[in-house]
């Protein structure tokens, strides 16, 4: 009687009870696709399974991956970006098999916020004059902050799969040593049914605590398993009482799971209660057999309470589908318009203006309205965001052509406030009213310039006319009170350069040349008859002494030049400081000027306008080029004086 007893309990002990009845599962709904609102790929469907009826034949069970643990769901819509990379870092602290949705929700948000940080970024810098050529956006330091923790976040999570199917492949050597040791255990000859029951036990609480195989494995790998079994049972040859008390445990145990079950179908959470119910599955693989009498009504007492739970969540994802098909209508109606509104292009800037308002505000709609189904959701979004994108794209063309025309428009007013500045200074009154009053026909009949220029470039030309005509004025009023003193003394000057005998002395002479030019501009007007006439024989004569004398205009204005700066006086540290500045800001302005008008040139097409157009550029850049050389020239005579005065203390030392 006490043998009988411990081979009971031994036999309670050790009858397999883990994976021997399988729970077949058919996918009844699978979950509709939660799409987000950017292009990047949708959240992963999950699949629903409903219990069926338990059958005889034992199958091996199907192991799932590891349960991620039921992820919070925080609202990002309202954060900003350096908050969403806060709330990163934070995530990146935390398991990484628990945080991958959190991530992705993360992630879609910041591409947008980022995107309209780039857009802004580029409507700023096209509203502050910038060429759309010229445009080029870099990252900022969020934005790159954000790309080095999502690449941390990829890293951490293809470690941890590599590690998950190492240790799998571990657990597939493990389990096999198990068999084999079972199989050793079956072939030996130990007469003790206590001993082969510890020793049978121990494998199989051993193979209970090893996780899974390579799924491609499970199959084979549990039908050798549950061979070894049934082969180790027929060597001891339980009794059906024994079987019978392990039957009855095992009947218990699964009206516990019933009962878990039917209380989950009161828990409000449709994710929890079937998570909830997916360890319950897996937890009836782990429980025997229970008398064949009870087995079909606990199997359907269990199966009752998982169908109701399956059935909430299939309706859960029915009225989500329905949803997503309600939007799918909004959007496709979104899309409609926004046809509507690209079909024709505008021919006016208010008319872009206006089609870009409506569009934009059919996209701030489109962010409202939730997810569509995940098979159409990157179609329609592409759609929706292509006439979007083309429309932009044309208008960028369109205001990129009218800037260009402007631009043209501005340096053709440029270039007559130049002229017209240049005939402000002149007193050939006749000739230079023609040409300003001709200049004034040419400005009226060049195109509008941008606003930010129009005002300020019309000031300018209108106070060079103003500026003539008022001295034009003074003059006329004047002349005719001098005119005859005047003429006869340039007629003595022009007399007394022609006698005077110039030496071999290069400075004297060009100081000598000076003076005569200065006394000859001292002299006021004189009569309209003899005025021309001077003229030309005083520049004649003053272009023949050069000529004979060797001396290049540009020469004789550096040695003006020097000679001024000898003559300053006061504090003459201060001039040469103030004199350097303002020919450094000069070059630097003349330099602008001539970058700007290159690229100009490399607008202009081959036509014989643009010819015309591009002659008149190249004279303005040559004579800014011979202005910078002068200027550069002037400078190096400003360090000279300012080396020398330097050096002065030590020479009198």
């Amino acid at each position: 009687m006490e043998e009988t007893n411990e081979l009971q309990n031994a036999a309670n002990e050790a009858l397999p009870n883990p994976e021997n009845v399988t729970i077949e599962q058919e996918v009844t709904n699978p979950e509709p696709a939660i799409v987000e609102e950017t292009v990047a790929e949708p959240s992963v469907k999950e699949k629903s399974q409903t219990p069926v009826k338990e059958t005889p034949a034992e199958e091996a069970p199907v192991e799932e991956s590891p349960a991620e643990e039921a992820e919070p769901e925080p609202d990002y819509t309202n954060c900003t970006r350096e908050e969403l990379v806060t709330a990163m870092k934070e995530l990146l602290g935390l398991d990484v098999q628990k945080i991958k949705n959190r991530v992705t929700s993360i992630r879609n948000r910041f591409n947008e916020l980022n995107r309209e940080v780039q857009n802004a970024a580029y409507e700023k810098f096209l509203a502050d004059g910038g060429n759309k050529d010229d445009y080029q956006y870099e990252n900022d330091a969020v934005a790159e902050e954000m790309h080095r923790l999502h690449d941390q976040y990829r890293a951490m999570r293809q470690k941890y799969m590599e590690e998950l199917e190492e240790q799998k492949k571990s657990n597939l050597e493990a389990k096999q040593a198990l068999i084999e040791e079972m199989r050793q255990l079956i072939d030996s000859e130990e007469e003790q049914v206590r001993t082969s029951m510890d020793k049978f036990n121990n494998i199989q609480e051993r193979w209970k605590a090893i996780g899974e195989v390579p799924r491609e494995q499970m199959n084979d790998l549990w039908q050798n398993y549950h061979f070894q079994i049934e082969q180790f049972f027929n060597k001891l040859k339980i009794n059906r009482e024994l079987r019978a008390l392990d039957q009855k445990r095992n009947l218990e145990e699964k009206i516990k799971l019933c009962e878990n079950a039917e209380e989950l179908i009161m828990e409000p959470s449709v994710t929890k209660a079937f998570k909830g119910l997916q360890d319950l599955r897996a937890r009836w693989k782990e429980v025997g057999p229970v008398p064949a009498e009870q087995n079909e009504e606990i199997w359907q007492r269990f199966c009752n309470a998982a169908n109701q739970i399956d059935e909430r969540r299939k309706e859960y994802y029915d009225q989500r589908k329905e949803e997503m098909d309600n939007n799918l209508l909004a959007k496709q109606a979104l899309i409609d318009k926004a046809t509507e509104l690209t079909e024709k292009r505008p021919e006016s800037t208010k008319e872009w203006n206006d089609t870009t308002a409506a569009l934009d505000e059919l996209l701030k709609v489109w962010k409202t309205i939730g997810p569509v189904p995940r098979e159409v959701n990157e179609e329609i979004w592409a759609k929706f965001k292509g006439m979007i994108d083309k429309h932009y794209s044309e208008k960028k063309e369109y205001f990129g052509a009218i800037r260009d025309e402007q631009e043209i428009n501005y340096q053709k007013k440029v270039d007559l406030c130049l002229k017209a500045e240049a005939i402000a200074k002149r007193e050939d009154w006749k000739k230079a009213t023609e040409e300003l009053l001709e200049l004034q026909k040419e400005w009226k009949a060049i195109g509008a310039t941008s606003r930010k220029v129009s005002e300020k470039i019309w000031q300018r030309f209108r106070k060079s006319c103003d500026e003539f005509f008022a001295k034009k004025g003074e003059f006329f009023a004047e002349r005719r009170t001098s005119e005859s003193e005047n003429l006869a003394a340039k007629e003595a000057i022009l007399s007394e350069l022609k006698a005077h005998q110039f030496g071999d002395d290069r400075e004297e002479n060009l100081s000598a040349i000076k003076d005569f030019q200065r006394r000859w501009a001292e002299i006021g007007f004189v009569p309209m008859a003899d005025k021309d006439r001077l003229h030309k024989e005083f520049r004649g004569e003053i272009d023949r002494i050069f000529e004979q004398l060797k001396i290049s205009a540009r020469e004789a204005e550096e040695t003006a030049y020097r000679e001024r700066i000898k003559n300053v006086g006061g504090d003459a540290r201060k001039f040469v400081n103030n004199e350097k500045a303002e020919l450094q800001e000069k070059i630097e302005k003349l330099r602008s000027d001539l970058n700007l008008w290159e690229n100009n040139l490399g607008f202009l097409a081959s036509s014989k306008q643009a010819d015309l157009l591009k002659q008149e550029f190249e004279k303005k850049m040559q004579g800014a080029r011979q202005q910078i050389a002068l200027m550069q020239a002037k400078l190096r005579i400003l360090n000279e004086a300012e080396k020398a005065e330097k050096e002065e203390p030590k020479t009198e030392e």
